[in-house]
């Protein structure tokens, strides 16, 4: 496979150096290369997923993939692509956020393949045991500060003001590359466009320590919403790949609801479909764009991709019964993903209570006069299904794994009565 050709026709390349010295080397044997990854969160998000499967790309074209994982330039602070200061960390939370990090990238990445097996590093391991005066001699002195207050990382911060912290992330990024360089035959570095002055000064400080082998860099681009708004964060705040602090369901419905203008252009971003197929559901999207079979498929194949097939039956199973109104067969466990953002209510002491009572004290209807209308005109739904009896009383029988009653008022508004 050739792996820039194919992400050249998805539009994943933004800079490369030396194009055509790359595409030889690429050719004649495996290559060896890496993408960095900084534990600013204790989770990936959707804005890394990018270079996670960019790095899967190149696996599966057959060469070997080395996730980096920044535990020691994590308590720095990268001033990539950022306007102030970042908060510092201590080195108990950094290192707990290293471990969640490579345990999500565990789940990309083929670690047991015979010839090209994926492995996670972490920069601490060599970062962590660096003398300062022997590294400002060996190394610093390779970096002219003219050379880097060129570079746009910095250059971008200098009126706002960078510490002498983030200045030298520069440097700490370029000996990364320099020490997976010397002892992986790593010879290609990868990561998003903001990262072109970091990738740029390692080849320099490679090509300096006089290595004989060239050093390549590659950069995906910026993704962005044609819409103007910022990919990845929603109302409720990031896209996280994370189950617990963005559920599967939240995940499915980001991509469904991607707007019509950059769902063929995710689809050749985010999932591993031939463009064969993807020019196929274009068409099918230029043709119908009601059926929104590109937008099922993109929500279906990143989904199961970040979380499994499991995950995914449930999402659909969950925008089903939404869609459909019928809640019932859900589980305690679906509801709290599906209506993690619904108006709740919670019943004390699991008493039962008549229904016109609820309805009030939940605030589903502003009175009893009103609740009474709601029940006669059957705009009350009792988990999926339509109830005009005004002496209903809410028992243990209406409520889901006697944990939750889902009510609707009306087509759309949902609210959630806990227990």
């Amino acid at each position: 496979m050739d792996v820039l050709k194919d992400l050249e026709q998805r539009g994943l390349i933004h800079q490369v150096t030396d194009r055509q010295g790359l595409e030889k080397e690429l050719a004649k044997e495996p290559m060896t290369l890496y993408v960095g990854f900084d534990p600013t969160a204790d989770s990936l998000h959707i804005g890394n997923l990018l270079a996670v499967l960019g790095l899967r790309r190149f696996q599966n074209a057959g060469h070997r993939p080395l996730a980096l994982v920044g535990g020691g330039t994590g308590l720095i602070g990268d001033p990539s692509g950022k306007k102030d200061e970042r908060t510092l960390n201590t080195e108990d939370v950094v290192r707990e956020w290293s471990d969640r990090v490579k345990d999500q990238l565990s789940r990309f990445l083929d670690f047991e393949a015979r010839e090209n097996a994926a492995q996670v590093v972490n920069n601490y391991d060599w970062l962590g045991e660096l003398n300062v005066i022997p590294f400002l001699r060996d190394v610093g002195k390779n970096f002219g500060l003219n050379y880097m207050l060129a570079k746009e990382s910095v250059s971008a911060r200098l009126e706002a003001g960078i510490s002498f912290t983030e200045f030298t992330y520069m440097i700490l990024q370029s000996y990364d590359f320099l020490q997976l360089y010397k002892t992986e035959n790593c010879r290609l570095q990868v990561g998003g466009s903001d990262q072109w002055g970091n990738i740029t000064a390692g080849m320099e400080l490679i090509r300096k320590e006089g290595h004989e082998k060239g050093a390549f860099g590659l950069t995906f681009p910026l993704v962005t919403k044609s819409d103007g708004t910022k990919f990845g964060k929603t109302e409720s705040g990031t896209i996280w790949l994370d189950a617990e602090k963005t559920s599967p369901y939240e995940f499915y419905q980001f991509w469904i609801n991607t707007d019509d203008r950059d769902v063929i252009r995710f689809l050749k971003y985010f999932t591993f479909l031939s463009l064969e197929e993807i020019e196929r559901l274009e068409k099918l999207h230029s043709e119908a764009p009601e059926k929104r079979e590109a937008h099922r498929k993109l929500a279906e194949e990143v989904t199961k991709l970040v979380h499994g097939e499991e995950a995914l039956q449930q999402s659909i199973k969950i925008s089903e019964a939404l869609f459909s109104g019928d809640v019932k067969e859900l589980s305690a466990d679906e509801i709290i993903q599906g209506f993690k953002d619904v108006p709740s209510f919670t019943v004390e002491n699991n008493e039962d209570i008549g229904l016109i009572d609820l309805l009030v004290n939940a605030k589903i209807s502003p009175s009893k006069r009103q609740a009474r209308e709601d029940i006669k005109n059957g705009a009350i739904y009792i988990n999926g299904e339509r109830n005009q009896e005004l002496d209903k009383v809410i028992t243990q029988e209406d409520r889901i794994e006697n944990q939750f009653t889902v009510i609707r008022r009306g087509k759309k508004k949902y609210y959630l009565i806990k227990y």
